[in-house]
């Protein structure tokens, strides 16, 4: 008489995953990565959120259908609203991607005003209707400050859930050095990105390897210039974002989508041994004398989904003024949301 197995496969639950400014172009280039599991696992069911304003929502609908017509299996739901209170409820991740972007003739003043509502309003939304485990990457610009804002506005989760987007600045960087060595992207470890991420960050190879015909060399030997990594490279860096847009009359999308994955997966599953990764995060307790409330950008490494700052680097004359400066940048813009925020 036969006798027949069965093979029972256990998913695990489905989780939450929120995006703003879904209806935009880098949400657009951003949420097939993550419905089909590039983000959060191959094995992960996912629930999509997708927030935007009210007139969006009309081009919402038709990312909805796109996304139910790539026949994805993890993709269990797709919630398209206008609702905080929807687009907030019982998140395990939250990508905030949307903000209001600097217009034509615009005091960056004008911005930090516009966009410490929407953060507040969010950070809101995130303390009354989320999990308090989730995990929170702030994309849309100015994302330092809109991220710390966001976090004042979500007390009773822990500062540590909250982060911003650096890695795009981060791959950058290592693209750079790996197209001046004529090695691939991976090649390349442990560049950092410091500070704010506007055309103040410091993009630093002081502490970066590059493995060189299977030989790991400091990034200074491998690129043997050091007045290019010191000028033209950092300058580069920094004006990466402005570059794009002069050319595609656009800001990046492919590549800031690919940022977010990079910075989630990261978050999710952990860093490498012996790499470390750049991020945005509570400057709380760190060891490089950076003022301490501020969201800034750090070398961290990450496991149990939890991130530490790697200490012990050392800092050298030239590396200690562009931290610096950078760091002043951000207490400025802090102050000056700080002040919008208690009106």
């Amino acid at each position: 008489m036969p006798v027949w197995g069965f093979c029972v496969v256990l998913q695990a639950d489905p989780i939450r995953v929120l995006v703003t400014g879904a209806a935009g172009q880098i949400a657009y280039s951003l949420l097939y990565s993550i419905a089909k599991g590039d983000v959060f696992g191959k094995d992960q069911p996912i629930i999509l959120v997708l927030l935007d304003i009210p007139p969006m929502l009309p081009v919402l609908d038709g990312v909805v259908m796109e996304l139910q017509d790539c026949a994805l299996p993890l993709l269990r739901e797709v919630i398209p609203t206008d609702k905080v209170e929807v687009g907030f409820k019982d998140l395990d991740a939250a990508i905030l991607v949307g903000s209001m972007p600097r217009k034509e003739g615009m005091e960056r003043k004008d911005l930090l005003k516009a966009n410490v509502a929407i953060f507040k309003t969010q950070g809101a939304a995130l303390e009354k209707y989320a999990k308090k485990t989730v995990r929170v990457l702030v994309v849309g610009n100015p994302a330092n400050t809109n991220c710390l804002i966001a976090s004042k506005s979500a007390p009773s989760i822990p500062k540590e859930n909250f982060s911003c987007l650096t890695r795009l600045d981060h791959n950058r960087a290592r693209s750079q050095v790996a197209m001046r060595c004529g090695v691939p992207a991976d090649a390349v470890k442990n560049v950092i990105i410091w500070g704010n991420h506007s055309s103040t960050q410091y993009p630093d190879v002081h502490h970066a390897m590059v493995n060189v015909h299977g030989k790991e060399v400091k990034a200074y030997d491998a690129v043997k210039d050091d007045s290019w990594l010191k000028g033209d490279f950092i300058s580069t860096v920094q004006l990466r974002g402005a570059a794009v847009i002069k050319a595609r009359k656009l800001s990046s999308a492919m590549s800031a989508a690919k940022a977010i994955c990079d910075h989630m997966r990261d978050w999710w599953f952990g860093t490498l041994d012996g790499e470390f990764m750049s991020m945005g995060v509570y400057a709380g307790g760190n060891s490089y004398g950076i003022p301490e409330d501020l969201i800034y950008s750090f070398p961290v490494h990450i496991k149990n989904k939890s991130w530490n700052i790697h200490d012990g680097l050392t800092v050298n004359d030239f590396s200690r003024a562009k931290m610096d400066a950078t760091a002043a940048e951000l207490v400025e813009e802090r102050d000056t949301a700080l002040s919008f925020l208690s009106q």
